[in-house]
């Protein structure tokens, strides 16, 4: 029995005109996406994306691909028939099988797009249910509740016969709305934040700032494997891992201990800016809650703002802690993150950092140091490499 999957898109059938230029992008990620499993036949049809699998190519690992594809709100596994009712009534008896065998109730529910197919809605799921109840007698229909919703969809070439209905990753095509920069720690916000922008559909790159010998080879590798782990939702990542260590040495040298760490901030934004002109990123992301530390005052942020002049998004600005936790639990980064190699950001930590930095003070500091030999020394030793999805990356400079 031929199976497809059946994609089903959110608000992406709500963008009239423009839907097109959406749809085509999500297309293109989709195919992308399954290219290493197999050989697949992708097409849109009526806001739906159809997944034929071709060769015998697997429908399991395209499944659990195609959810994870922002843009795509369920994904449903279908048997394939003729739009013929003794044919849809003969699949559902047999491909439901499997489905109804440990159930007592269930529900059928048709869709009828094909307008000229001589059934209605309600008599498609009638008969349908009909047959279902005449091949096992001990089920009982239930409208509310049902242990198994019984789909039926009658479309232009075939209809389609699923009771499985996943759940998608939603939200919008990646590279729909642009590419940004993500600042990626190795804590548990940062990957969060690029997710949470993921979804609204940007095109991830990552800066990582890393400082040897005060953070190990092991830090670095976590937040690639981060990296690895947004991959699985928004394809393949470039890391641009910046050398960091002369900066904070010539900060902690020349400039006032409580200021430390609104300097450190501002050189990282600085880097992070030119690193995404580089690559044409139209915006910063960074995994900032206000308040949740020193650095994420309202002041300090507006003195690191000041650092750049492309627009910074802070998806998780509001959010507490939990809820940020529950997210990465939620996209499988939490265990990583929580991996005990400190990042850059807590090597040299001031005892009483300065939470209500002034802007004019920051500046004066700054005034201490060479900072464009510092940032062109930094970038000048930018190791990037490019993390895929579930696969091995590669290192390129």
């Amino acid at each position: 029995m031929n199976e497809v999957l059946l994609l089903k898109c959110g608000e992406l059938v709500l963008k009239g005109l423009n839907r097109g230029r959406f749809e085509d992008k999500l297309l293109a990620v989709v195919r992308r996406r399954l290219a290493h499993l197999g050989r697949y036949e992708v097409y849109a049809i009526q806001s739906t994306l159809y997944v034929e699998p071709l060769d015998g190519s697997p429908v399991d690992p395209a499944l659990e691909v195609c959810r994870k594809v922002f843009g795509i709100v369920a994904v449903c596994r279908a048997a394939v028939c003729e739009k013929d009712m003794e044919a849809v009534c003969r699949t559902a008896t047999d491909y439901l099988k499997e489905d109804l065998a440990g159930a007592a109730t269930f529900r059928c529910q048709a869709k009828r797009s094909d307008k000229k197919f001589p059934l209605k809605s309600p008599e498609i799921a009638r008969d349908v249910g009909g047959a279902l109840l005449a091949a096992y007698p001990r089920l009982k229909v239930q409208m509310e509740g049902a242990q198994v919703e019984v789909h039926i969809e009658i479309r232009d070439k075939n209809a389609f016969v699923y009771a499985k209905r996943f759940k998608g990753a939603g939200g919008m095509p990646t590279g729909s709305n642009g590419k940004a920069l993500l600042l990626l720690s190795g804590g548990i916000d940062s990957p969060v934040a690029g997710y949470m922008m993921a979804k609204r559909g940007l095109e991830l790159e990552a800066v990582h700032f890393f400082s040897y010998p005060y953070t190990s080879e092991q830090a670095k590798e976590k937040t690639l494997d981060l990296a690895r782990l947004l991959a699985e939702y928004c394809g393949r990542i470039r890391v641009h891992a910046v050398p960091f260590t002369q900066i904070q040495d010539q900060i902690r040298r020349e400039c006032q201990q409580d200021l430390f760490t609104v300097l450190m901030r501002r050189f990282m934004m600085k880097i992070a800016e030119r690193v995404a002109k580089q690559r044409g990123c139209g915006a910063l992301i960074t995994g900032e809650s206000l308040g949740q530390v020193a650095s994420q005052t309202m002041e300090a942020i507006g003195v690191t703002n000041a650092a750049c002049s492309l627009p910074v998004l802070r998806p998780a600005v509001g959010m507490d802690k939990e809820e940020i936790v529950a997210i990465s639990r939620q996209i499988g980064a939490f265990e990583t993150s929580i991996l005990p190699y400190e990042d850059c950001c807590t090597v040299f930590t001031p005892r009483h950092p300065q939470t209500k930095p002034k802007l004019e003070s920051v500046l004066a500091e700054e005034q201490k140091l060479d900072v464009e030999g510092l940032i062109r020394q930094a970038m000048e030793g930018i190791e990037t490499t490019l993390c895929q999805p579930a696969r091995s990356g590669q290192t390129d400079r």
